[in-house]
């Protein structure tokens, strides 16, 4: 089967991936024709976690990233802890896989080297998507060259991994775009040895308040403090990510929350939420997976271990060297639908409950305290348990 991935992020990576080894023929376009850093940092929980180690990546993970034994989650304005989310070894014990915080970079960097480890798979750059046509017994592709040239390709199945402003979306009929969710999000990252010993602990840090919040964890072995903070903006930001000013995020906070780690950040990147319901992710010919199918706000940290499991998922449905593709994407479609749905459901309710203000903060705290670290982590079971189903 002919394969054309558009887009080697890591939903595009981990589509090839799992993909190999099946007797395919796998081509992955990016536009990009090097990658630099593509964000600060991403937590990558069990239902991730798992599958990345069936791809042989395990030990890379065990080198680069490091495993939060709890979140613990604090007060914006006040300090004091109001919660905690049991990690670490009751992940494992309960999941049978970590929960993780690694540099974004170094993970897609694991997933290259991977991809570009198998002969099965051709990686092309400099090719940035024009269109897809959706036809009976294949999808066309065309793509514009770095160049200003054009070029085509023909596939069995093409697999839109190009993010949130995706253009394979419409080969399915979703000619939406996203929608501004009025917030940005201030990413930084620190030396943690230019920070306080309270900082260098291996947990997640999360702050919460009206209107706002701040997470912040290692990354690169503990040797760097990855920071977000998330605040209100009536209007987006142009671009992906621009850069902001330290004295701009910090007059967001206003002392509020970890000063000393918003005040050790030199530099800030910044770029807007957006939000866009699913209503479907597949063709006959044509898959989504990540952005490009279910953009999901972060107030759950779902969007790359999301990508991570459409990949798993995707690939598992088209076992076989030639697979029924249509039934295929039929079957994807409807089984993935309601998870991812269900998600970003449960992202925009953890957003709420993270920047409510007094009498709901009140509600929301004493249900944490009440639920405590085994019971925390249990409310996330539905999501951090996710196994592929039965064939």
């Amino acid at each position: 089967m002919r394969v054309a991935i558009v887009g080697a992020g890591i939903g595009g990576l981990a589509t090839a991936l799992a993909l190999a080894g099946r007797g395919h023929e796998i081509t992955v376009y990016e536009r990009r024709t090097g990658f630099g850093e593509l964000g600060a940092g991403i937590q990558l929980s069990p239902n991730a976690t798992h599958v990345l180690a069936g791809f042989g990546l395990g030990p890379a993970l065990a080198r680069m990233a490091t495993e939060p034994e709890r979140v613990r989650i604090r007060s914006l304005r006040s300090g004091r802890e109001i919660g905690e989310v049991a990690l670490g070894a009751a992940a494992r014990e309960r999941f049978g896989a970590p929960f993780l915080a690694v540099a974004r970079a170094h993970l897609h960097t694991a997933l290259l080297d991977a991809v570009r480890g198998r002969p099965e798979i051709r990686l092309r750059v400099g090719r940035s998507l024009v269109r897809i046509d959706e036809r009976e017994a294949e999808a066309d592709l065309a793509f514009e060259t770095e160049s200003g040239g054009r070029e085509s390709a023909t596939a069995d199945l093409a697999v839109g991994a190009d993010g949130l402003w995706s253009r394979a979306r419409s080969a399915i009929g979703d000619e939406r775009q996203p929608r501004h969710a009025g917030f940005a999000a201030y990413r930084a990252s620190v030396p943690t040895a230019e920070l306080p010993d309270s900082f260098r602990a291996a947990e997640v840090g999360l702050w919460l308040g009206p209107a706002r919040h701040l997470v912040h964890y290692p990354v690169a072995g503990g040797r760097s403090l990855n920071v977000v903070a998330l605040a209100p903006r009536a209007d987006p930001l142009e671009g992906w990510s621009r850069e902001e000013t330290p004295d701009h995020v910090l007059q967001l906070f206003a002392g509020r929350g970890p000063t000393e780690v918003l005040k050790a950040a030199r530099a800030w990147s910044a770029w807007s939420l957006y939000e866009l319901p699913t209503r479907r992710i597949a063709g006959a010919r044509v898959a989504l997976v990540g952005d490009a199918a279910h953009p999901v706000l972060p107030y759950l940290a779902q969007g790359g271990s999301l990508a991570v499991e459409d990949a798993a998922h995707l690939a598992a449905l088209l076992a076989g060297s030639r697979p029924d593709v249509p039934a295929a994407l039929l079957r994807y479609g409807r089984e993935r639908l309601d998870r991812v749905r269900r998600i970003q459901a449960a992202a925009q309710r953890n957003g709420r409950a993270y920047h409510a203000g007094w009498p709901t903060s009140l509600a929301r705290d004493l249900v944490m305290r009440r639920l405590g670290p085994a019971g925390m982590l249990a409310r996330y079971g539905w999501v951090y348990g996710w196994r592929l189903p039965p064939a």
